[in-house]
C-alpha cells in the first residue's frame, strides 16, 4: 500500500468518526423545524386577532390558541426528552460531559421559554391553574435570558392572580413579543383599569394582525403551489413511465453516462481531502476558529456578543473558505486530465435547464414534504439541523438577510452542485449504474449535512437534483434548483421570523 494510500484511509477513518459523533450528537438537538413550525403558530394567533374581515375565520384556524397550545405542548415534551438524554448521557460520559452540559443548558432554557408562553395560551383558554403550574415550573437561573424568563414568570403569575407586581408593563414589553405580549399587557392594563392604554393596544394589534394575515397567507400559499403543480409534474413523470417504459424518462436515466479519465483514488481524494480535510477540519476548525482568536486578542471583541448580522458576515466568509479549499483539491486532483469532454462541469444558458430547474423543484416540494412528515414521526422533533437556519429566523436586519441570502441561495448551491453532481456523481458512474450513482452521491449529499433528521430528506432532494442534472448535463439546471430550494426556505424564515415583533 502506498503512502498516499495509507493517508487517505487515514482521513477517511478520522472523517468517518467525526461524522459519526456529529450525527450521534445531533439527536439531542431540536429540529428547526420545530422552530419553524412554532414561529408559523404564533403568526397565526397574531392573524387570527385580526377583525377587518369576516372571512378571516375561515382562512386561518377556527381555534388558534388550542392548535397552539397543542403545538407547544408538542415542543416541549420533545425539548422535555432531548433534557433526560443529555442527563443520562453526562452521567455516563465524563470525556464529553462539558460540550453536553453547555447543550443540556440551551435545551433548559428553551423548556423555560416554552413554559412561559404555554402558560399565557392556557391562561387564555381559562386553565388558570394549570397556567401558574407551567410558571411554577421554570428552573434556578443561570443565564441573563434565563433570569429574564424567571421574573416574567413571575409576573405573569402575579397578574393572573390578580396583584399588580412592580415594573410589570416594562417586563412585558421586554420579555415577551407578538400575541403574547399583548395578551399579557391587557390582562395587566385590565387590572390597572387603563381603559386608554387597551384600546391603544388594541388599535396596534389590528394593523400588527393585518400584516400577520398578509404574511400567514403569503407563507401558505407558496408551499400549496408547489405541492399542488409537484404533484401534477409527478403524476405526468408516472405516466409517461406507464406508456414509454424503457423510453420515458425515468428508466432512460441508466443510458447516461460519462467517460471518467481517474481511477477511483482520485474520487476519493476529491471527497476526503477536498471536502473532509481541507473544507470542514482545517479551515472549519483551525483556520477560522483561530482567526477569531487573533481577531479577538487584536481587537479586544467578544464572539458571544456578536449580533445576527456579525454571525452571517462569519458564516458567509467561512462557507467561501469552504468551498475555495474543497474546489482547490478537486482542481488539483483532475487538472492532469485536463481539458474534458464538454458534458463535465458545464455550465450553459442554452438548452431547456429553466424548465427543467422550475419543474424539478415542483416535483421535489410533495415528495421532500411527504419524507419530512415521516421523518417527523419517527424523530419526534429531534435530530438537530443546520444552525444557520436558526440564526436567520432571529432578526430582520436587512444586511444580514442579504447575507444569509447569498450563502444559501448562491454559495452553496453553486460549490455543493458543483462538488457533489458536477464531479461526484459522473465519477461514480464508471463503477455503478447512473441510478445508482445518483442515490450514493444524494445519500452523501445529505450525511455531510451533519443532522439525523434531514438525513432522508435531503437524500430525496439529492436523488432529484442528481436527476435533473443527470437529464440535462448541465448544472444551471441543478443550480437554479437548489437555489429556488433554498430561497424558498429563507423566505418562510423572514415572513415567520418578522412576525415575532
Amino acid at each position: 500500500m502506498t503512502p498516499k494510500r495509507i493517508l487517505l484511509w487515514g482521513l477517511t477513518l478520522v472523517a468517518v468518526a467525526a461524522i459519526a459523533l456529529d450525527l450521534i450528537g445531533s439527536w439531542n438537538q431540536p429540529q428547526f423545524q420545530s422552530r419553524l413550525e412554532l414561529s408559523q403558530t404564533d403568526l397565526l394567533l397574531q392573524a387570527a386577532q385580526y377583525q377587518g374581515d369576516s372571512n378571516t375565520a375561515a382562512l386561518t384556524d377556527r381555534n388558534p390558541q388550542k392548535t397552539a397550545l397543542e403545538a407547544y405542548q408538542k415542543t416541549r415534551s420533545s425539548v422535555e426528552k432531548g433534557i433526560s438524554t443529555a442527563q443520562t448521557q453526562i452521567e455516563s460520559d465524563s470525556d464529553s460531559a462539558k460540550a453536553l452540559t453547555t447543550e443540556l443548558a440551551k435545551q433548559v432554557t428553551l423548556r423555560d421559554e416554552l413554559d412561559v408562553r404555554i402558560g399565557i395560551l392556557q391562561a387564555q383558554q381559562n386553565q388558570v391553574d394549570a397556567a401558574l403550574k407551567s410558571w411554577a415550573n421554570l428552573t434556578a437561573p443561570q443565564t441573563q435570558k434565563s433570569r429574564n424568563l424567571k421574573t416574567t414568570a413571575d409576573t405573569l403569575t402575579a397578574l393572573w392572580q390578580n396583584t399588580l407586581p412592580p415594573r410589570a408593563e416594562s417586563i412585558l414589553k421586554q420579555n415577551l413579543t407578538g400575541w403574547f405580549r399583548n395578551r399579557s399587557l391587557e390582562k395587566l392594563y385590565t387590572l390597572e383599569q387603563r381603559s386608554d392604554a387597551l384600546t391603544d393596544l388594541r388599535s396596534a394589534e389590528q394593523e400588527a394582525s393585518q400584516q400577520a394575515l398578509v404574511k400567514w397567507v403569503s407563507a401558505n400559499a407558496v408551499p400549496a403551489i408547489a405541492l399542488i403543480v409537484g404533484f401534477g409534474v409527478l403524476v405526468i413523470l408516472v405516466g409517461q413511465w406507464l406508456l414509454k417504459r424503457d423510453q420515458s424518462l425515468l428508466l432512460g436515466t441508466n443510458s447516461i453516462r460519462w467517460a471518467v479519465p481517474w481511477d477511483f483514488e482520485i474520487t476519493w481524494q476529491v471527497l476526503v481531502v477536498g471536502f473532509f480535510a481541507v473544507g470542514q477540519l482545517l479551515i472549519g476548525q483551525v483556520i477560522v476558529p483561530l482567526g477569531l482568536l487573533a481577531a479577538r486578542t487584536a481587537f479586544q471583541f467578544d464572539p458571544t456578543t456578536f449580533t445576527v448580522r456579525d454571525r452571517a458576515f462569519l458564516a458567509f466568509f467561512t462557507y467561501l473558505l469552504l468551498a475555495a479549499g474543497g474546489l482547490s483539491v478537486l482542481y488539483f486532483s483532475v487538472r492532469k486530465f485536463l481539458p474534458l469532454e464538454n458534458n463535465w462541469f458545464r455550465f450553459s444558458l442554452k438548452g431547456r435547464w429553466l424548465l427543467w430547474g422550475v419543474g424539478g423543484y415542483a416535483a421535489a416540494y410533495p415528495l421532500v414534504a411527504g419524507i419530512s412528515w415521516i421523518n417527523d414521526k419517527i424523530w419526534q422533533g429531534r435530530g438537530g439541523s443546520n444552525p444557520l437556519l436558526s440564526i436567520a429566523l432571529e432578526g430582520r436586519d436587512s444586511i444580514a438577510l442579504v447575507l444569509f441570502f447569498v450563502t444559501a441561495a448562491i454559495a452553496a448551491p453553486l460549490f455543493e452542485e458543483t462538488f457533489f453532481r458536477g464531479f461526484l456523481l459522473p465519477s461514480l458512474t464508471k463503477y455503478f449504474t447512473t441510478w445508482q450513482a445518483i442515490l450514493i452521491s444524494g445519500l452523501i449529499f445529505a450525511i455531510v449535512h451533519l443532522s439525523l433528521s434531514e438525513v432522508l430528506p435531503l437524500t430525496v432532494l439529492g436523488v432529484i437534483l442528481g436527476f435533473v442534472y443527470t437529464r440535462t448535463q448541465n448544472l444551471m439546471a441543478s443550480v437554479l434548483l437548489h437555489a429556488l430550494w433554498n430561497s424558498g426556505t429563507l423566505l418562510a424564515l423572514f415572513l415567520l421570523g418578522s412576525s415575532a415583533s
